[in-house]
């Protein structure tokens, strides 16, 4: 189970978000890079970056904190990010410049063909970020929700060639409120990729829960605002999940 510390970024700091609402945002650090070496320095595996600007904007913002981060981790673990992704040339730059997954969410569900063609001219490095309230995708930020069910776009997007998803639910963000375990679950048997869920953690109690459903697809977890508040002790957690 990859137990994956979540760095948002917005005006250059690191802050986390309730439900996706920009102007609640909370500072947690101003030096993103060192927030990077700290979650490396506490065991782990792979670091999720997300670009809130970019997200808003429809295209990349953040550049300076995102280069910061991936000079300070080098080649040591993966990083993926996600928010305002919509072209190839943004995500070749990207992969040019040191990232290992680059997660299109807005884009996939509003053209498709793009995320194709993503898939196609840089497989193995696409991930699908699908978000979504009462099973409902959402884009833009979370600020409209379309009338696609998760599962039936997944599944489409597998055949494109994804290296997985990414599943938020929304109403649950930041909320510290426990993982959606049923619905993430759901999601991942019904695909042959895997599935990252995201969107609530709370606590240990929900990385336990996750690691009794690992086997139905659910390969690892965003940690975000519990690891951030102490609601999570992520170094005893990650010692937890690689014990197993």
């Amino acid at each position: 189970m990859l137990l994956i510390p979540a760095i948002d970024l917005k005006d250059g700091q690191c802050v986390r978000l309730e439900q996706g609402e920009m102007q609640g945002a909370t500072v947690f650090s101003k030096d993103p890079a060192a927030m990077a070496r700290h979650w490396i320095d506490q065991g782990a595996e792979r670091l999720h970056l997300v670009d809130l600007n970019g997200a808003f904007a429809g295209k990349p913002r953040n550049a300076e904190a995102i280069a910061a981060i991936l000079d300070e981790v080098g080649d040591e673990i993966p990083v993926q990010l996600g928010g305002g992704i919509r072209d190839l040339d943004t995500i070749e730059a990207y992969l040019d410049q040191g990232l290992s997954f680059v997660i299109i969410g807005t884009a996939a569900v509003k053209n498709p063909g793009f995320l194709r063609d993503a898939c196609s001219a840089f497989g193995g490095h696409i991930i699908v970020g699908l978000d979504a309230r009462d099973g409902k995708v959402a884009t833009d930020g979370w600020s409209k929700l379309t009338g696609h069910e998760v599962a039936d776009l997944a599944r489409k997007f597998q055949d494109y060639g994804i290296e997985g998803v990414i599943y938020t639910d929304i109403g649950r963000d930041g909320m510290l409120t426990g993982i959606n375990i049923e619905a993430t679950v759901r999601l991942a048997e019904a695909l042959d990729v895997p599935v990252i869920a995201s969107g609530g953690l709370s606590g240990m109690a929900d990385i336990e829960k996750l690691c009794e459903v690992e086997s139905s697809g659910v390969e690892g977890v965003i940690c975000g605002r519990s690891i951030y508040t102490g609601a999570l002790d992520f170094a005893a957690a990650q010692r937890y999940v690689t014990s197993r």
